[in-house]
């Protein structure tokens, strides 16, 4: 882990970037009908396979979420893969903490234990992405020239 001491580190980048391969490979499915249905029906038999509850039937609405979702998810991943920046790491993790929150939620809820896989990702991913941001606010700034602003403090409102 001390090899992410900063975001700034390329290691800091690297996982930045590998969290938006991971990211791509995963939803890139999910960006059309077409595929979208293809990816519920391998991940419901994979479901079933392993002994989870299999996914509900598709429907209308359901479809076109999983579509928006994977449109957006492509297209910020392809962002993170070309120019990864330590910025998009802070905002990934960020957004990692929601999505885990409503898996989180999901699995209160009674969603296939298939989901845990996932979750434990995003929650793995978030923290790799956030922790450097941590130690770089303990120290005042973001040291290395993380950000175009140069020891700038850590504060978002103030970007």
């Amino acid at each position: 882990m001390s090899r992410l001491r900063t975001p700034a580190h390329p290691a800091y980048l690297s996982v930045v970037r590998a969290s938006a391969w991971y990211d791509l490979v995963v939803t890139a499915g999910f960006a059309t009908p077409w595929t979208y249905a293809w990816v519920h029906d391998a991940l419901s038999s994979g479901a079933q396979a392993m002994g989870f509850d299999a996914l509900p039937e598709l429907d209308t609405w359901q479809v076109l979420f999983a579509n928006l979702m994977g449109s957006v998810v492509v297209v910020w991943s392809i962002l993170r893969i070309v120019r990864p920046l330590p910025e998009h790491g802070l905002f990934d993790g960020i957004a990692r903490t929601l999505f885990a929150t409503w898996q989180a939620y999901a699995l209160a809820q009674g969603a296939s234990d298939l989901l845990w896989l996932f979750f434990g990702v995003e929650v793995a991913f978030g923290v790799l992405q956030l922790v450097p941001w941590t130690w770089g606010r303990n120290a005042g700034t973001v040291p290395d020239g993380a950000s175009p602003a140069e020891g700038r403090p850590l504060d978002m409102a103030s970007r």
